[in-house]
C-alpha cells in the first residue's frame, strides 16, 4: 500500500464530509486561497530586528560552527590515522601482518555503518551535546590505547570501539547543527563542515610527515631516542587532542540556544523565535478561526472523524500539542512515534538508494585516486601531489553550490547540475584514451568537481523538510547508511583492473546515470505531492484546516495509521491492536506529514 504522502497517494486523495459547525462554508474563495498559501507578511518588529538577526547568526558561525568543524576535523583523522601508523611500520613493530590491519579496517567499518541509526537516536535522546563529547572522550582514549597493541585480537577490539562510537557522530552532529540555522542558511553551513572531510586528509598527511620527520626510526628499525616509536607518538598526540576537545565539549557546546553562553539574552530568544519561524514558512494554511486558535489543550482535538481516531483516542491530540512545546533548538528528546514515523517514510528510503549511488566516486577516489593517478608519474610523490588540485577543485566548487541552493531556495536542482559534472568527467575518462594523460587529468578534475555535493545537499533536503527533530534525526542516522557507498567501491576498484581502471568507469558511469535520474525523479514526486496537497487542502473549511495545522486530523483519515491498526487487527486482534498503537504513539499526522505542509525542491 503507498505511503499517503508517495505520488500515487498523494494524486487518490478523496474529500470527506466535514465535521466542523453546520454553518462554515467548505469552500474558500481563490482570494482566500492566495492569502493563506503566499507567505506571512513581514511584521513591523520582523524588520526591525535585522541587525539582530545578523548579530546573532554572527556569533553561531564564529563560535559553535567552527567548533563542530574542528570536532569533525579529529573524528576524520581518528578514522584514517591507522593508515598513516602503517607507513610507519606499525603491523610490523607489533608483529602483525599487512592483512591483519586491513581485517580491522574492515571490522571497523562492519560497525560504524551498522550502528549510524542507533548512534544517532542515543544522540538525539540524550543531546547532542553530552552524547558526542562523551563518545570522543572514549574513543580519544583508545586511539591512545593503540601504543600499547600487541596482538590481532586487542587491535580489533580497539577498532571496534572506535568504530561503534563515532557511528552516530556525523548524523547527530549535522542534526544539531541544523537546529541552529534556518533552512536556507543551513547549506553553505554544512559545506563548512563537511568540508572537513577533505580538510582532514590533508593535515593527516601533514601531521604525519611532522611526527616522522622530528621521532625518526633508527637505522636498526629500533625505537628513537625517547623510546617512543614514530607511530605511538602519532596516536599519542592525536588521541591526546581528541581527549582535550571532548572535554571542552562539554563547557562548549549548549544544549538549546536558551543555554547558549555565547549569546546574550535577547540574543537567546531571537536564536528560538527565528527558528520557529523558519519552520512555519512550510505551512499551506494558519488557523483564520480566532476562538479556535486560542482553545485550550485540554479541549482536545474535538469530535472523532472515523475509525482510526475511536482506536487512538481523544488525548493523541494533546500529545502532539504538547510535543510541539519543546524549544525549536533543543537537542534533546526522541519518541516512538519519531523512530516509527522514520522507518515508514518512503522518502527517506528513496533517498538513501540515490545517495548511495551518488556517493561511490567520494569514496572511491578518496581511497584510489593516488592508484588512478600513478600511471602519470613515475614519482610516488609527483603522483601525490596530483592528486591535491582535483580535491581543491571539489571543495571550491562544494561550496559554490551550497552557496547557490540556500540563495535559490533550490535543492534538487544543484544536485542535479553536480552530479551533470560528475557524468561530464566520467564520460571523460571512459572515452579518452590512456595516451592522452593531460586530458585525461582534467577530466578528472571535472569529474571530482561534482563528486562532493550530492550527499551534503541530501542532507540539507531531509533537514529542512522534517520539522519534527526527533524523526530528523532517527532519519539522519539511517542516511548514514550511505557509507556503503565505500564497500561498493571498495569491490568496483578492484587491483586487477588497473592502471586504466576503465571498467571500474564504465560502471561508476552507469551507477551515477541512476542517480541522476533517480533525484530528477524525485523532484517530480515533490512537485506531484505538493499540488495534490495544495488541491485538497483548498477544499477544506477554515475549522478543518485548523485541525490539520494543529493536531494533525483534517477531513483526510491518516492512511498510515490507518494500515498499521488494520493489519495489527487482523493478526493480533482489536485489543492488542489498540494497546499497539498506544505504545508506538501514532497520533495523528505531524509535520510533514501533515497535508497543510508543502515539500521544498
Amino acid at each position: 500500500m503507498p505511503s499517503r504522502d508517495s505520488p500515487a497517494a498523494g494524486l487518490q486523495l478523496h474529500r470527506l464530509p466535514s465535521h466542523g459547525d453546520s454553518n462554515t462554508t467548505n469552500g474558500l474563495e481563490s482570494t482566500e486561497m492566495d492569502r493563506i498559501y503566499q507567505d506571512p507578511p513581514l511584521k513591523r518588529d520582523d524588520r526591525d530586528n535585522d541587525e539582530l538577526d545578523r548579530r546573532t547568526v554572527r556569533k553561531l558561525d564564529r563560535v559553535l560552527l567552527p567548533f563542530l568543524a574542528l570536532l569533525f576535523l579529529f573524528n576524520s583523522l581518528d578514522r584514517s590515522n591507522i593508515g598513516n601508523a602503517e607507513t610507519a611500520d606499525f603491523t610490523k613493530d607489533i608483529g602483525l601482518e599487512p592483512e591483519d590491519l586491513n581485517t580491522a579496517v574492515a571490522i571497523f567499518f562492519v560497525f560504524f555503518v551498522a550502528l549510524q541509526p542507533l548512534g544517532a537516536a542515543l544522540g538525539r535522546k540524550y543531546g547532542m551535546a553530552r552524547y558526542v563529547p562523551f563518545c570522543m572522550t572514549i574513543w580519544g582514549v583508545c586511539t591512545a590505547m593503540h601504543v600499547w597493541v600487541r596482538a590481532k585480537w586487542q587491535l580489533i577490539a580497539l577498532r571496534i570501539i572506535i568504530g561503534s562510537l563515532e557511528a552516530g557522530f556525523y548524523p547527530t552532529t549535522v542534526s544539531y547543527l541544523s537546529l541552529f540555522y534556518t533552512e536556507h542558511e543551513f547549506g553553505r553551513r554544512l559545506a563548512l563542515f563537511y568540508g572537513q572531510y577533505a580538510m582532514a586528509g590533508a593535515l593527516g598527511g601533514i601531521l604525519s610527515y611532522a611526527v616522522f620527520a622530528y621521532f625518526p626510526i633508527s637505522s636498526g628499525g629500533s625505537p628513537n631516542e625517547d623510546g617512543l616509536r614514530p607511530w605511538q607518538v602519532l596516536f599519542l598526540l592525536e588521541g591526546g587532542v581528541t581527549i582535550c576537545l571532548a572535554i571542552t565539549g562539554f563547557f562548549w557546546l549548549p544544549h538549546n540556544a536558551k543555554t547558549a553562553w555565547f549569546l546574550k539574552a535577547d540574543e537567546r530568544v531571537w536564536a528560538e523565535e527565528r527558528i520557529q519561524k523558519d519552520r512555519a514558512k512550510k505551512t499551506l494554511a494558519q488557523s483564520t478561526n480566532p476562538a479556535h486558535a486560542q482553545e485550550d489543550e485540554e479541549d482536545g482535538p474535538g469530535p472523532e472523524l472515523d475509525e482510526t481516531r475511536n482506536l487512538l483516542g481523544e488525548q493523541s491530540g494533546q500529545g502532539i500539542a504538547k510535543s510541539s512545546k519543546r524549544l525549536p533548538t533543543d537537542d534533546r528528546g526522541l519518541s516512538r512515534q519519531d523512530i516509527v514515523e522514520a522507518l515508514l517514510d518512503w522518502k527517506l528510503w528513496y533517498l538513501l538508494f540515490c545517495n548511495i549511488l551518488s556517493a561511490i566516486p567520494v569514496t572511491a577516489f578518496g581511497i584510489f585516486l593516488p592508484l588512478v593517478l600513478k600511471s602519470l608519474s613515475d614519482s610516488p610523490a609527483h603522483t601525490n601531489l596530483l592528486t591535491a588540485p582535483p580535491f581543491l577543485i571539489g571543495a571550491v566548487v562544494l561550496y559554490a553550490f551550497t552557496h547557490w541552493s540556500d540563495i535559490s531556495r533550490r535543492r534538487i536542482q544543484p544536485i542535479l547540475w553536480s552530479l551533470g559534472l560528475l557524468l561530464v568527467g566520467l564520460v571523460g575518462v571512459v572515452l579518452l584514451p590512456s595516451s592522452a594523460s593531460i586530458l585525461r587529468y582534467l577530466a578528472l578534475c571535472v569529474l571530482l568537481s561534482g563528486t562532493f555535493v550530492a550527499s551534503p545537499l541530501t542532507i540539507a533536503w531531509f533537514a529542512g523538510n522534517m520539522p519534527e527533530t526527533g524523526k530528523r534525526s532517527v532519519v539522519l542516522g539511517i542516511n548514514g547508511w550511505g557509507n556503503l557507498a565505500g564497500v561498493f567501491a571498495s569491490l568496483i576498484f578492484q587491483p586487477r583492473f588497473g592502471p586504466t581502471y576503465a571498467t571500474p568507469f564504465f560502471i561508476t558511469l552507469a551507477l551515477v546515470a541512476v542517480a541522476f535520474i533517480g533525484y530528477a525523479y524525485f523532484g517530480r514526486m515533490l512537485l506531484e505531492v505538493n499540488n495534490a496537497r495544495k488541491a485538497q487542502v483548498g477544499e477544506w473549511s477554515h475549522s478543518e484546516i485548523e485541525d490539520e495545522v494543529k493536531y494533525g486530523r483534517g477531513p483526510i483519515p491518516d492512511a498510515r495509521a490507518r494500515w498499521v491498526i488494520t493489519l495489527a487487527r487482523r493478526v493480533v486482534g482489536e485489543a492488542h491492536a489498540r494497546r499497539l498503537t498506544d505504545f508506538l504513539h501514532l497520533e495523528g499526522r505531524r509535520g510533514d506529514d501533515k497535508m497543510t505542509f508543502q515539500y521544498g525542491l
